[in-house]
């Protein structure tokens, strides 16, 4: 499971011109999970993604978590994130998990988050998808679980 996580001071989905989902400040998290990926893992990075402390203390130190800041999370499925472009030109995404088994652990994840007290926004799985953000700092963290 891959998650690339951008702090960000707002952010929208839009799919066929319509506003999805917004949020405030939080995270613009693109999540990704690969055919080796279970419910355990994705719980243990929902877990990991709560606790994370990038948001800037008074002493203006990355030492805050997501809780912290009443943050939101806007929670983007990214199959992509298992391209692999080593060999060639043309990601494979042979590694990538893809249709119903992918929509269980995507929805399992979120509800891992909202299990953890986070308010969870999503886009549409599988869905042609606009990304809008603002990116804060910029601050972007690449999680990997195991």
């Amino acid at each position: 499971m891959r998650l690339t996580v951008q702090r960000v001071s707002e952010a929208s989905c839009t799919v066929e011109g319509e506003l999805i989902s917004s949020i405030g400040q939080g995270y613009m998290v693109l999540v990704g999970f690969s055919v080796d990926d279970n419910e355990e893992i994705a719980k243990k990075m929902a877990l990991k993604l709560s606790k994370l402390r990038v948001f800037s203390d008074d002493q203006g130190k990355m030492n805050l978590d997501i809780h912290a800041v009443n943050g939101e999370i806007l929670s983007i499925s990214q199959f992509t994130l298992y391209g692999d472009a080593r060999k060639g030109n043309r990601p494979s995404f042979v590694r990538a998990l893809g249709g119903p088994e992918a929509t269980k652990l995507y929805d399992y994840f979120n509800q891992c988050l909202r299990e953890e007290g986070l308010q969870v926004k999503t886009g549409i799985f599988g869905a042609d998808m606009k990304i809008a953000l603002v990116n804060d700092g910029p601050v972007t963290i690449w999680l990997e679980g195991e």
